[in-house]
Formats: structure tokens, sequence, C-alpha cells
């Protein structure tokens, strides 16, 4: 079962972008490849009952288990001894990418309060974007009784793009809102 945005991709995204860039080959069209969320959760991950809401919260909203990551070196100045859990992390692939995107752009971002658009500062020089969500309530799938505490997520897109403007080129062609210039 292909998704109606990788659908949309294939039929209409390609061939426009290949005639916006000037593109020879097929395969230098900008793609995803995947999607990378992440959660810091700090010396908060201590407590066990909150480092296990924070792995369902993250489950939930993602649809797969998450990483736990771990401190590479202890740091007595902020508390941190080696390889004591600070974060968890997940990569999406393939449909699952497809699915959370989709998720992201309908559902998700007209939920946050007074949203006007991404920024079109999350570009880094290679073509990724990077984005933060403050809370975890933004997401239909979290009850607002389950939660105990706010969680920010770091939501990093993926691509092929070799430049930030292919990929903000690739990424409004999908849907993504983001602030108009001004």
């Amino acid at each position: 079962m292909i998704t109606e945005l990788k659908k949309d991709y294939q039929e209409r995204i390609i061939p426009q972008l290949k005639t916006q860039f000037q593109y020879g080959n097929l395969h230098q069209v900008p793609k995803l490849v995947k999607i990378n969320v992440s959660c810091g959760l700090g010396l908060n991950a201590q407590n066990n009952t909150f480092l296990q809401k924070s792995i369902e919260e993250v489950r939930i909203i993602t649809g797969q288990q998450p990483l736990l990551t771990k401190a590479k070196k202890s740091i007595a100045g902020f508390k941190v001894r080696k390889d004591m859990p600070l974060g968890l992390k997940t990569t999406l692939r393939r449909k699952k990418m497809y699915a959370f995107l989709t998720r992201l752009i309908h559902l998700v971002l007209p939920r946050i309060r007074d949203f006007r658009g991404l920024p079109t500062t999350g570009f880094d020089r290679y073509g990724n974007y990077s984005l933060g969500l403050s809370e975890q309530l933004v997401f239909p799938e979290i009850s607002y009784d389950d939660v105990d505490q706010k969680r920010g997520f770091n939501i990093t897109i993926v691509t092929t793009a070799q430049t930030p403007e292919e990929a903000f080129a690739l990424l409004q062609e999908l849907g993504v809102p983001f602030r108009n210039k001004a």
C-alpha cells in the first residue's frame, strides 16, 4: 500500500522538481530518506516511572519502540555518569516515515497554538530540516489526562537534497507549511 503522500511525490512532485532545478537524471531529484524523532530527558531519566512513561509516549507518537540514549562519558559538573540514560530516539523510514509526516502536516502542526507556519531557518547546509515541538499534547494520540509533565521533541527530516533551496522546494511541495518570508 502506497500512502497518498508518496503517491503524490511520485506522480506530481518529481516532474515538477525535475523541471524547476533542470535535473538531467531522475535520481538527482531530492527525496525523503528518514525522519529522526528524539526526546531529551536529562536527569529525569533516572526516575524509572518517568522513563517508562516517556518511552510509552514516544512509542505511541511514532508507532515504533524508541532507543534509549546513554551518556558517553562522565561529566561531574552536570552530575552525569557514563552509561547514564539521558534521552530517547527513533528513526522512521518508508511507510512509517510517510505516515508520520502526513500526521505531522495535517494533524499536529494545526493544533499548535498561534501557529503561523514553520520557520525557514531550520535547514542545515546539507538539505535536512529540523524542528522542535515544546510539548507532546499537540499529538492527537496523547490524552491530556495521561500527561504528568510536558516533554518536548526534536524532529529532523533527512533528505537527499544537496542544498537548502532544493530541500525547501521538496518539503513545500510535500505540504509542509512554512512561514511567509516577509
